[in-house]
């Protein structure tokens, strides 16, 4: 794929490595020329211009981009970037950093984001994560649409305990994604007996979150966990 990163800083640096060992095309916009630094990520391709402007991202060929990912320290910049690359160039996937939690409300498919990524929230959902058994733990919204992605660890005393995969009739959208066993992720086969312990992940509508509690872990007392925005 083609990849096109607005922000060479740390975080741009870092995303690009990581995608050019996956194989994948990189190109970094970054207006500072003081933080352009070709030879930290030899592999990708630069550009020195603002992500901002319509005639910079035409000279970047933005429209043959795969995936546009906005990793500036700029919440402004990276909203402008994703709505431009979605609605100017038809870019088919955008993903963005939100620097302040308190703009997460803004990074709506509205704005042209289909995946928002909040590190104090995914932070809180991995605490939340370590320490909630028989809850629901939201870990994910997915912008493009009402999916979130959630994982609940399976109490011993569950209902759901000893029940094949295929028994299940999970609530609404609800559909099991994976199973961690012992550290270890497997797809959810049909056959595969749930025990006390699995973490399990779902995706699933916020609207079925606690009936999904309910039917797994015999309780819909206590609401959804995910972090306060």
């Amino acid at each position: 794929m083609r990849i096109s990163i607005a922000g060479a800083g740390n975080v741009g640096r870092s995303i690009a490595r990581e995608l050019i060992t996956n194989g994948h095309e990189v190109l970094l916009i970054e207006k500072d020329p003081h933080a352009i630094r070709s030879d930290a990520v030899p592999e990708a391709e630069w550009l020195l211009a603002d992500a901002c402007e319509m005639d910079s991202l035409a000279e970047a060929g933005l429209e043959t981009c795969d995936v546009i990912i906005a990793a500036t320290g700029d919440d402004k910049v990276n909203l402008v970037y994703a709505l431009l690359a979605k609605t100017e160039f038809g870019v088919p996937r955008t993903v963005t950093r939100i620097n302040h939690p308190e703009n997460e409300w803004l990074f709506t498919e509205q704005w042209g984001v289909d995946v928002a990524v909040s590190t104090p929230r995914i932070m809180s959902a991995l605490v939340e994560e370590a320490v909630s058994v028989g809850a629901v733990v939201r870990l994910l919204t997915f912008n493009a649409g009402s999916a979130n992605l959630v994982e609940l660890t399976l109490p011993d005393s569950a209902p759901a305990t000893g029940r094949r995969v295929s028994d299940l009739e999970l609530p609404g959208d609800g559909v099991l994604v994976a199973i961690i066993r012992d550290g270890q992720a497997q797809p959810p086969r049909p056959d595969e007996a749930l025990e006390g312990g699995d973490e399990l992940l779902f995706t699933i509508s916020a609207d079925h979150e606690r009936q999904l509690t309910a039917l797994l872990a015999g309780s819909d007392s206590e609401a959804p966990r995910h972090p306060t925005r």
